[in-house]
């Protein structure tokens, strides 16, 4: 189904307000299969936004099994949201169900990977045609897929950004970028912000700056942190510094053009290159937005100056856009683009195979060049047959089905939405973000911005969840919350996640006020 027809059904079930009734069918557990939420106390639940899908019945593992088994022989460290974890079973576009048959509205797409929607219809014909054709062969033989998707993916980055090496995750392919740089340059020391997350890798840790992935072993050698130029929780702030639908509530004198947070950011840029590093570094990582750290924006300008640094002292830059790219912020196809700035190389991941592991690094012929002097890279999987041709067809649905243009145009809305909620709630600080990449970060009060404590940010994270929304969340006291759909999301289905945030939101002022 084309993106414009499913607008055109929920502009129908706007206009009728009468929610389409599902099919139903038995459930494997207690209540009935489209039980969308459990009823949280006297508030009526929003009402969720019709469904063209009917998901498969579950019959699988049983919930407490699938616990055992998970205790018993997955990894301990804990990464699953919520105290009874989510079971998920199937997926539709921008929809999941669990293995009771609630439907879900995922706002947070595995994790910013999800970019065209869960088990789209095209993506899964092309993926199950190849499949049929041919699985693997490894880099000592030619196939097609690999060609046809270099060339597409090449036609949409600026020169000189034009070789490509294709990998399986993000960190693989800022691992790789890494090695570039210090292979191009001749130097060592690689510089990133704090609040940074590259990657969790041996390699790349060193580039991660958020407290939790750090560890007491030595990791990453080489690397150095600098001060984030956070415009909401930083030093320096004020009411024109983001490229966003939405500024921060920060008062300054600045005039529109003119940012004086980013030049007091731009001195302690300065000053880690005068005192952390050697006279001559490798390169600079940047996300665009940072992700796991809660959506952090920088003041316009300050990656242009920086990057002009960064060179300056022999070094190349790294846009990472692993979460940024292909679209999701709206107004350009890569997050770089949105600075003015051209990186000498860029990585990415999650949104190029629509959950298909797979990932790139992109860059010039002379860095490229550099790389096969000094090493055989060679990677197994990069660029498999089934990879290249799923994200062959991720590039031709976000073109045919307009999803840049949707990103903005429906992200746009959404900010302006959840901004007015910040205007109604002291406890939600900041509203931020661009295209479909939004973080709400949430405080104990706007004077003072200090985090809201965990468990309150627990508490309205669950209560969205039984409303049938699913959220993220990031930064260094996971007190932000992370809001990055599928680009195929629609304005009814934004109005109804803002009215499930409102809801939780109220029912947690109204509880602690008791």
């Amino acid at each position: 189904m084309t993106l414009a027809w499913r607008h055109l059904l929920r502009a129908l079930y706007l206009e009728t307000s009468t929610p389409r009734t599902p099919k139903t069918r038995p459930s494997p557990k207690v209540g009935a299969f489209w039980t969308s939420v459990t009823k949280l106390g006297l508030h009526t639940k929003p009402s969720m936004p019709p469904c063209d899908f009917t998901p498969e019945r579950y019959q699988s593992l049983a919930y407490n099994r699938v616990l055992e088994i998970h205790k018993q022989h997955l990894s301990p460290v804990l990464t699953a949201y919520f105290s009874e974890p989510l079971l998920l079973h199937q997926g539709y576009m921008e929809w999941l169900f669990d293995y009771e048959g609630n439907r879900y509205l995922d706002f947070f797409s595995g994790i910013v990977t999800v970019s065209v929607g869960h088990c789209h219809p095209k993506v899964n014909a092309v993926a199950q045609k190849q499949l049929g054709r041919l699985w693997h062969t490894s880099a000592v033989f030619f196939h097609p897929p690999i060609h046809e998707y270099a060339e597409k993916l090449s036609a949409l980055l600026p020169e000189p950004l034009k070789v490509i090496f294709l990998m399986n995750s993000g960190s693989e392919a800022n691992d790789l970028a890494m090695l570039m740089a210090r292979a191009h340059s001749n130097n060592t020391d690689i510089i990133s912000f704090r609040g940074a997350y590259h990657g969790c890798s041996p390699y790349t840790l060193g580039l991660t700056n958020v407290g939790f992935y750090k560890m007491e072993l030595p990791s990453g050698m080489g690397c150095q942190s600098t001060m984030c130029p956070d415009v909401f929780r930083g030093p320096w702030g004020g009411s024109h510094c983001r490229d966003s639908p939405v500024q921060t509530i920060r008062k300054c004198s600045c005039a529109p053009d003119c940012c004086q947070a980013k030049d007091q950011y731009i001195e302690q840029f300065k000053d880690t290159l005068n005192t952390s590093v050697a006279k001559s570094i490798a390169g600079f990582f940047a996300e665009p937005i940072q992700g796991v750290n809660g959506v952090v924006q920088y003041p316009k300008g300050f990656l242009k100056e920086a990057f002009e640094l960064v060179r300056e002292w022999g070094g190349v830059c790294i846009a990472d856009e692993v979460q940024t790219g292909f679209g999701r912020l709206g107004s350009h196809f890569w997050g770089f683009q949105t600075h003015g700035v051209l990186p000498d190389i860029v990585t990415m991941a999650k949104g190029i195979g629509n959950g298909f592991p797979m990932a790139a690094v992109v860059t010039t012929p002379e860095i490229a060049k550099s790389l096969a002097k000094r090493l055989l890279h060679f990677n197994t999987f990069g660029g498999n047959p089934m990879a290249c041709a799923i994200g062959s067809s991720v590039l031709e649905v976000i073109k045919e089905e307009n999803l840049q243009e949707n990103s903005q145009e429906v992200g746009t809305y959404m900010l302006l939405k959840f901004a007015k909620l910040r205007d109604e709630f002291e406890i939600v600080g900041d509203v931020r973000g661009k295209g479909l990449m939004i973080g709400i970060e949430m405080v104990k009060d706007k004077t003072s911005r200090q985090p809201l404590p965990r468990e309150e940010v627990n508490q309205i994270h669950q209560d969205c969840k039984r409303m049938g929304l699913l959220i993220g969340r990031g930064g260094t006291f996971s007190q932000t919350f992370r809001i990055a759909p599928s680009m195929c999301i629609t304005k009814p289905e934004v109005d109804f996640a803002v009215e499930v945030f409102r809801s939780a939101l109220i029912q947690h002022v109204e509880s602690r006020d008791k």
